[in-house]
């Protein structure tokens, strides 16, 4: 069984992955590149694939903060703003990317609906697009798909971002917190 549920989940991280429009990488790569801080917001586990995320931007040199943390400074204009929600309209993501833009961030919205609220509140729009056939409830419940798809993303960045920002993993390596 567990085999059958990782071919069925991979195999549509892969479809969804594919969907995703040329040139949207590409354009969230230099965003990022020439963001001042980068901020990132999701709820639950939209927000844990989103630290994964954050993890490697902070051992690039960047300077990442996570929306919410107590020590996550104001937005500003020539900031990014990374927000990621599945349905597009959790109101917490909503609002994040309206508070955002209207500071003067530019906002990435990672969702599975571009037509949604965040969709239509972001500067640029990664769509992760989710099967919806019967399978899924039974083989990958909730948001499984989308959140691993978001996870696979952002890990799809890092090698294109690392050129662009002249890092190789020494660099990465020098900026890894481990502090046991």
């Amino acid at each position: 069984m567990m085999r059958t549920t990782a071919d069925y989940i991979l195999r549509e991280i892969a479809n969804s992955l594919e969907e995703i429009p040329d040139g949207v990488s590409e354009r969230f790569v230099e965003m990022l590149a020439a963001a001042g801080k980068v901020f990132i917001y999701g709820a639950g586990r939209s927000g844990l694939a989103g630290k994964f995320f954050a993890v490697r931007l902070v051992q690039m040199g960047l300077d990442v903060h996570f929306v919410g943390d107590m020590t996550t400074p104001i937005v500003r204009e020539g900031d990014l703003t990374v927000i990621v929600s599945n349905t597009g309209e959790t109101m917490s993501a909503v609002q994040t990317a309206n508070i955002s833009r209207r500071l003067g961030s530019m906002v990435v919205g990672v969702t599975a609906d571009d037509d949604s609220k965040l969709g239509q509140a972001s500067n640029l729009v990664v769509p992760i697009i989710q099967p919806c056939n019967g399978d899924k409830k039974r083989m990958a419940p909730l948001g499984t798909l989308f959140e691993d798809a978001v996870a696979i993303f952002f890990d799809s960045l890092v090698p294109p971002l690392m050129e662009r920002l002249q890092q190789d993993e020494a660099d990465m390596r020098h900026r890894h917190a481990i502090w046991v």
